[in-house]
């Protein structure tokens, strides 16, 4: 900031955001995407439909139907599973082993550590492993894989392309959030969701073509899928102070059920990498434990969209209730640890609806399902640890946006109890498991916000271009004990007899030609070409042209004359911003005290407390 009387910096050559119309070429390209993504959607939902007719109903049809809605034969119950499940073990095997899994995790690795490319046999094999493991009873959802090879229909389009890495990422997420829009009519939750999960960043060059694919998706979703919420939940809500207080008690319960599904999940996945057998054999295993809670609670089968209605409507018995909280959880998180593939959001729906129905029997009744509303935000925020999306995707599904402070409230305070007991959450504990990290924190880099003329050196060493390269090594040598800064410096600018920027020279340089017997030459004939910084520049953008330009030190110009010298500035004075930044996260102090003004007659007119 400029002292009083100064004049203050111009950082008119700055924005809010960078954007350029490369923006618009990638959000044209995003449009096709977003239709491609509703069309896959669409496809995944009819081949579920289809195989769960074809299975279990021994019939041809497309519609979604549940598997558990009439009674079926026990050894069917038990045995459609472990068929599905062995299906998807050899499709893994022989065809692509990235079908495994819920979808997510895959995308996330594949933007952060793949270059967001996706093999072409994943776009094919996911959706149809899927639409199998589902249709035969599997407890998934459609989401995680309509996710998967949304993102991989984008990526395959960018690869045909000459993008960056950067763009193949912004319409693999543009492919995502497509068809999670088509799936479920959510298009405000897709665009959360691929800015809480999958982009990491917010930038208009990725966020401005993603919204273009959701919105075509939604657009091409309306007379194909409906244009109504999933959940439609209609009726008075009568919320109070007591209402709310009481969301932060179904918080808790969110919270340690989205911590207990989540550590069950890999409980799991350990307990099948010490089988002694191939890990293709693992999804058939799975669909035991997968059969055998179908004989139980058959309703827990499949993606269950029935059964989440009636959660949300307030229609559902509490014996089905309870047989689905207990059911539902175990054999999702059981069978999703082998490795079959399926999503997590609807069972998600299912476990927190059950959850808040539940809690409907004991506290007080403010609106037909208002609780399980309540809990299934709060286990999404708790389960995913994106808590806005998971508030506005159950207000999206049900179309009950007067219920939205209280499932903030409830969103919250699941996820303060997830962050604060499991270090990772279901879609990122893979990742870690693999050997890799990944933070989903999000602010502003320090180096944004402090510039050049901060922390540049201005006491440098230049050298004129005449000057032989003996008598400049002798400036800076080292049997001089007061010119230690010049010896640090390493780079030095080289002035013309104006003392204007000719080039930089660095010490290694300097050191080489005199001993290779040029100490007579002259600077001049020997120095660099250099990349420059500004003293109005801010430290990430000198960061970033160091890193692309392999350098660590740069000469520092006046803006309006770029070859007068200012400054120079290293890699090492870049860290004063992070030292900045780590100062205002540990550095504790009390800003403002209470002073006491005391009668006179006490002797002391004042104390400080």
């Amino acid at each position: 900031m400029a002292a009083p009387g100064e004049r203050p910096r111009d950082v008119r050559h700055l924005a809010d955001f960078t954007a350029t119309p490369r923006m618009l070429t990638i959000t044209a390209l995003a449009i096709p995407v977003g239709a491609v993504g509703a069309g896959a959607a669409w496809v995944l939902l009819r081949l579920i439909g289809l195989i769960t007719n074809l299975v279990f109903y021994q019939r041809v049809g497309t519609e979604l139907v549940a598997p558990g809605a009439v009674s079926h034969h026990p050894l069917l119950i038990l045995g459609a599973p472990v068929v599905g499940g062995l299906i998807v073990g050899v499709m893994a095997r022989y065809g692509s082993e990235k079908i495994r899994g819920h979808g997510m995790p895959e995308a996330i690795e594949s933007i952060l550590l793949g270059g967001s490319t996706v093999q072409p046999r994943v776009a094919a094999l996911k959706p149809i492993a899927s639409a199998v493991a589902i249709g035969t009873g599997g407890p998934f959802g459609a989401e995680g894989p309509i996710i998967m090879t949304g993102g991989a229909l984008g990526s395959l389009l960018a690869q045909f392309l000459r993008l960056t890495a950067d763009e193949r990422k912004t319409l693999l997420v543009s492919g995502a959030a497509a068809g999670m829009a088509a799936t479920f009519n959510t298009p405000f939750a897709a665009i959360l969701l691929a800015v809480e999960l999958l982009l990491f960043e917010w930038r208009p060059r990725s966020y401005v073509p993603v919204a273009a694919a959701v919105t075509v998706a939604t657009l091409i979703r309306h007379p194909i899928l409906g244009t109504g919420a999933l959940f439609p939940s209609t009726g008075a809500l009568h919320i109070t102070a007591v209402t709310c207080g009481l969301a932060v008690a179904s918080g808790i319960a969110s919270g340690l059920l989205a911590v207990l599904a989540t550590t069950l999940v890999y409980a799991s996945e350990d307990a099948f990498h010490r089988l002694p057998v191939h890990w293709m054999w693992w999804p058939a295993i799975g669909g035991v434990v997968i059969g055998i809670g179908g004989l139980f609670v058959p309703q827990a089968l499949g993606v269950g969209y029935n059964v989440i209605g009636a959660e949300l409507n307030g229609s559902i018995g509490l014996h089905l209730v309870i047989g689905i909280l207990i059911v539902k959880t175990l054999i999702w998180s059981l069978s999703l640890g082998s490795g079959t593939s399926g999503g997590v959001l609807a069972p998600m729906f299912m476990i927190g609806g059950a959850l808040g129905a539940l809690e409907s029997h004991i506290f007080p009744t403010v609106g037909p399902g208002f609780w399980a509303l309540v809990a299934l935000a709060g286990v999404l925020g708790g389960v995913m640890r994106s808590p806005i999306t998971g508030v506005i995707f159950a207000a999206e599904l049900t179309g009950r946006f007067d219920a939205l402070f209280p499932m903030i409230i409830g969103a919250s305070t699941a996820f303060a109890v997830s962050v604060l007991m499991l270090r990772r959450s279901v879609l990122t504990e893979k990742i870690a498991r693999r050997g890799f990290h990944l933070t989903r924190e999000y602010d502003v880099d320090p180096l944004e916000i402090l510039f050049v003329d901060e922390v540049m050196e201005t006491n440098i060493v230049t050298f004129e271009a005449d000057l032989s390269i003996e008598d400049a090594l002798a400036t800076i040598s080292d049997h001089d004990p007061a010119n230690v800064a010049g010896r640090r410096q390493m780079l030095y600018p080289v002035v013309d007899v104006e003392g204007l920027l000719a080039g930089v020279i660095t010490r290694t340089i300097l050191e080489t030609e005199f001993h290779q017997g040029g100490g007579a030459a002259t600077v001049g004939k020997f120095c660099l070409t250099p990349r420059v910084a500004h003293s109005d520049q801010t430290l990430r953008m000198v960061a970033n042209d160091m890193a692309a330009n392999d350098i660590d030190r740069m000469p520092v110009v006046d803006r309006n004359d770029a070859r007068r010298v200012v400054g120079l500035i290293s890699s090492t004075m870049l860290l004063a911003g992070r030292a900045r930044d780590v100062q205002e996260e540990r550095h504790s102090e009390r800003k403002l005290r209470i002073r006491i003004i005391r009668p006179a007659w006490l002797g002391d007119s004042s104390a400080t407390g």
